[in-house]
């Protein structure tokens, strides 16, 4: 039996803060940016908002690497101006969840500035430190962000280790001096009066005893260290620990961000009776338009195939029910736009996106809006590298043309599809110049179709994208089987539509999705087992007299039957 809980029932939307809405004129979004579209997000209706680092950084990850975890960035503001946006949240009945990055801080952090200062200095151990080998790096590990892991630091003639960018050490969390510090700032945001926290890649504190080469590899070579730093063998001793001494003393909301976690790993940690957290952010979804054949990681893109979407969307669903929760996202700041990538941003832009919100907000588990998911923005294709900013996206251009000597025109295509920027120009707020973000330059160009798709256009159309979302809001208030529902699929073979019912007592969903511009007929299998009451939602005009028992679907077309459980098969 699943707890029923406020974080379960809530609907979350991240913000992106460099890239929301620019209040001075300096072309980067800021806090009293954010501040100003509170009642934009009151209306949305959403109950949680999901704020990407605001902490003091020189942004060599945008934020993700952070030189001063109880300082504001300046560019953002000031603390006084978070208060007042807490409090302006709190007011609205809007829960602030604040992004905790301490799997590894900025290299210009004060303890790391200590740490490298010396082998003998006290905070030497806050960092994962370790000699040459061979006249080489210590193992042979790629960051994530491609290259080495390990940056060479001439002033005490030794490594460190680092899993993204260099300027991101990682933090040494088998030291306790490491969790305690750690532990007192998160107590610091809470009795602040924060809601919780998103832990970023959280599942990489722990790495293999020892830091062993990954096994048969070429010591010329770097490779992935995936299995040997994320979930590892002290991972829930430490999430254990943080639960222990800071998070069971607070009403609060926990989402980990977790790279390569099975569902049995997402039990061990969201448990609802022992479990250290919440939720978690899983990634299987997110691979399954990669060819894993080319050795080119997430940029080389093959066509989704629906039947695999269903099966680990399905597998997820089932493993965790009434023991465990799922996070349910399509988008973030690390993804491309979930519109392009799973839906039509062309002729069907808008059936599409609404047909994704259905899927997000229908199955068993909390969902997450990112910043104009709501307004369906779409991917950006600039004809420049030099138009891009983010760092993964630079590296991998210049790895893949200058090294592997691909194309650039073929490596611009890669980007066009899966590079964080598409989820990171600024938001669209109007038709005006710079699309109403600021009347500054912007950090990032804006994507040209802002005069078309922009959220003042949303809001004066009462059958908007916006809308729907804010619908499906309302409706997941009124409707606990939304939130609460066990999920079973139908139709698992079907490579155009994927439906599944909802069942909550003898109350009982039907969700039928068209993922495709083609138009299927659906047959409702008699296992289904449903006793049609009437249409919840559609993102097309229904006929009421329509039977359910077989029809036709338009392009992209999401269609949400309530009921009850029928101990017969439906006849027609």
């Amino acid at each position: 039996m699943t707890n029923r809980t406020w974080w379960k029932e809530s609907v979350v939307y991240q913000i992106y803060p460099r890239s929301f809405c620019d209040s001075n004129g300096d072309g980067i979004g800021d806090l009293r940016g954010i501040i100003g579209k509170l009642d934009y997000l009151k209306e949305l209706g959403i109950d949680v908002v999901w704020l990407s680092p605001v902490y003091r950084s020189p942004n060599d990850d945008n934020g993700y690497d952070i030189s001063d975890y109880q300082a504001i960035m300046e560019e953002f503001g000031t603390l006084a101006d978070w208060e007042e946006l807490l409090a302006g949240m709190h007011a609205r009945g809007i829960k602030l969840l604040m992004d905790l990055v301490v799997n590894h801080s900025s290299d210009e952090h004060a303890w790391f500035v200590a740490s490298r200062s010396s082998k003998e200095n006290p905070y030497r151990d806050f960092y994962i430190w370790r000699p040459g080998k061979n006249g080489r790096e210590p193992n042979n590990w790629e960051s994530f962000f491609s290259g080495p892991a390990w940056e060479y630091d001439a002033a005490t003639d030794e490594y460190y280790l680092h899993l993204f960018s260099p300027k991101q050490p990682d933090l040494n969390w088998e030291n306790p001096a490491v969790r305690t510090a750690i532990f007192d700032m998160m107590r610091w945001w809470l009795d602040k009066g924060i809601d919780g926290f998103r832990m970023d890649v959280i599942n990489l504190i722990s790495k293999a005893p020892g830091l062993p080469d990954i096994p048969g590899s070429s010591e010329s070579r770097y490779h992935f260290p995936g299995p040997l730093v994320a979930n590892g063998p002290r991972l829930l001793e430490f999430l254990g620990e943080m639960k222990r001494d800071v998070l069971a003393h607070y009403d609060i909301m926990t989402v980990g961000e977790m790279p390569l976690a099975t569902t049995a790993d997402a039990l061990a940690i969201t448990d609802q009776e022992h479990g250290s957290l919440n939720m978690l952010f899983q990634f299987e979804h997110m691979g399954l338009d990669t060819d894993e054949r080319r050795g080119l990681g997430k940029w080389a893109r093959k066509q989704l195939d629906l039947r695999d979407l269903k099966h680990s969307m399905t597998h997820w669903q089932k493993e965790l029910e009434g023991r465990g929760w799922n996070s349910l996202y399509l988008s973030n700041h690390d993804q491309p736009r979930a519109l392009s990538r799973f839906g039509d941003d062309g002729a069907y832009r808008v059936e599409s996106a609404k047909m994704l919100a259905t899927f997000l907000h229908t199955l068993q588990g909390t969902p997450y809006i990112y910043q104009g998911e709501e307004i369906g923005m779409t991917n950006v294709r600039f004809a420049s590298i030099d138009d891009y900013n983010d760092i993964e996206t630079l590296n991998i251009y210049r790895e893949f043309t200058a090294e592997k000597g691909l194309d650039p025109a073929e490596v611009l295509a890669m980007i066009y599809a899966k590079g964080r920027d598409n989820a990171r120009t600024p938001m669209q707020w109007d038709a005006s110049p710079n699309a109403g973000f600021s009347s500054g330059i912007p950090w990032l160009k804006i994507n040209p179709n802002y005069t078309v798709i922009n959220a003042q256009q949303a809001l004066a159309d009462p059958n908007s994208i916006f809308y729907y979302y804010q619908q499906l809001i309302r409706l997941r208030k009124v409707h606990p089987i939304m939130a609460y529902g066990t999920y079973d699929l139908i139709l698992p073979e079907h490579e155009q539509i994927y439906a599944y019912t909802r069942t909550l007592g003898d109350q009982r969903l039907l969700v039928v999705l068209n993922f495709s511009a083609a138009a299927p007929t659906f047959h409702l299998p008699s296992e289904a087992h449903f006793q049609v009451e009437g249409l919840l939602i559609s993102n097309y005009p229904v006929d009421a007299a329509t039977p359910i028992g077989a029809f036709s679907l338009r392009p992209y077309e999401a269609r949400v039957y309530h009921g009850r459980r029928d101990s017969e098969a439906q006849k027609y």
